[in-house]
């Protein structure tokens, strides 16, 4: 599994469709040194204000599914 560094320098735009939600960003994508802590992983790093931008962004676009969803199937 190779792993990788991702530093998100800007979050652009959010959109969903087909059941997936997708985020077009700005990254800084780099491979990850090897280390010998336990399962190899990749890390995703961004800043503050970038991190507030991404969940009011996600918050947004699960209101939007929810909101097209039966009143039944909410949950």
């Amino acid at each position: 599994m190779k792993t990788w560094n991702i530093e998100v320098q800007k979050v652009k735009a959010m959109a969903h469709g087909h059941g997936l939600i997708r985020a077009q960003i700005d990254a800084l994508v780099q491979p990850a040194p090897a280390r010998d802590e336990g399962m190899p992983s990749s890390v995703l790093s961004l800043s503050e204000d970038n991190a507030r931008v991404l969940v009011l962004l996600l918050k947004a676009q699960l209101a939007e599914l929810d909101s097209r969803k039966a009143k039944s199937r909410r949950g």
